[in-house]
């Protein structure tokens, strides 16, 4: 059955690690390397295909918003297992323990709801105080971490290609702003429409990790995953939002694929059309204009990509070009006509290649 808008419809299944890299560890022909990545790759395909008919016949019942501006995190161990969410091992206000994946998940879920709370004014990724829960230690060497449309889940990676998915906090940013998406203009998951919602996961999962870590966007290292890779792999990480393309070149995983711009899109009917691989665009758009203003990045150029996620004028289906559009827009509504914040944005859209007239 091929693919399409249709049959994609969110919530959906949302992976860190994009569906081509683990295609091509499981062609390797060392076991140590293939076995995980095709044991990764068919549980990915089983819990894509439960989203579905989760999203088919209704999710389970979700926690209660919280009332009160803090976060509310539980964590929870699989085991290695499959059943989710696990044995329950943290919850909010205990103390950190002796698991370090454990306290990492709970951190990261802190520093995303922290990021989202005081630099957007967003209680949690709902708006209304949804409780954050996720489960660690999940299946055996799994190779991804995801946002199935209710709770992050993280693998321990197979300590080959891929370390511990909760070490990057960026990673962790990533997944739940596909929550975020999913509550707000619930982008469709393919080709153009696609590549933005894994763009806006990227954007904002940096902008999470720059907030944690108190850094300005000059200060920033602008990568998806940094400290993912195992050292035998030749790469720094799983993408780059500075210089797409630049993530990775090993000879197990490959060279990143991602273009920088238009002039270079990629046509593909694997990875949703290519969700993973043309989101290196819009992720240089976002680059360019963060470090043309400066400072922190979430201050100018993060909100105005937040006001047009949240604003209720992105279509579902929107491409490239509908999405810049409307970037030009905010920033003219929340900055001024004519101001530094607008040009800056048009002059970062026109450099990877897409208009913003019309």
């Amino acid at each position: 059955m091929t693919e399409t808008p249709e049959t994609l419809s969110s919530p959906v299944f949302c992976t860190i690690v994009p569906p081509h890299v683990l295609d091509r560890l499981a062609r390797h022909g060392d076991p140590a390397l293939s076995d995980p990545a095709r044991r990764t790759l068919e549980r990915d395909a089983l819990e894509r295909t439960r989203r579905r008919l989760t999203t088919v016949t209704g999710a389970r019942t979700l926690a209660a918003p919280q009332a009160g501006e803090g976060p509310h995190r539980t964590i929870y161990d699989a085991g290695h297992g499959t059943a989710l969410p696990g044995r329950k091992v943290r919850a909010e206000a205990d103390a950190p323990g002796r698991d370090a994946t454990v306290n990492r998940a709970y951190a990261g879920l802190g520093a995303t709801f922290d990021t989202y709370l005081k630099a957007f004014t967003r209680n949690s990724i709902d708006g209304a105080g949804l409780p954050l829960t996720a489960t660690v230690h999940y299946d055996q060497d799994y190779n991804n971490a995801f946002w199935n449309g209710e709770q992050m889940v993280f693998g321990d990676g197979d300590g080959e290609i891929f370390l511990d998915f909760t070490i990057p906090v960026d990673v962790i940013g990533h997944e739940l702003t596909h929550g975020v998406t999913q509550y707000t203009a619930n982008l469709e998951y393919y080709g153009q429409s696609g590549a933005l919602n894994e763009s806006l996961s990227d954007v904002f999962g940096s902008l999470i990790k720059q907030h944690a870590l108190g850094q300005s966007a000059a200060d920033a290292d602008w990568l998806i995953g940094e400290g993912l890779l195992a050292p035998r792999v030749t790469g720094k990480a799983l993408r780059s939002m500075k210089e797409p393309g630049t993530a990775y070149d090993d000879d197990v995983l490959g060279k990143d694929p991602q273009p920088a711009t238009m002039a270079d899109y990629v046509r593909t009917n694997s990875d949703n059309g290519g969700v993973h691989i043309n989101s290196g665009i819009p992720n240089r758009a976002f680059y360019l204009v963060a470090t043309a203003l400066g400072g922190n990045a979430w201050e100018r150029a993060g909100q105005i990509w937040y006001d047009v996620l949240t604003g209720g004028e992105l279509a579902s289906d929107a491409d490239f070009a509908a999405f810049a559009r409307l970037t030009v827009a905010a920033a003219k509504a929340r900055f001024g006509a004519g101001g530094e914040e607008q040009e800056s944005v048009l002059k970062a859209w026109s450099q990877v290649g897409i208009a913003t007239a019309g």
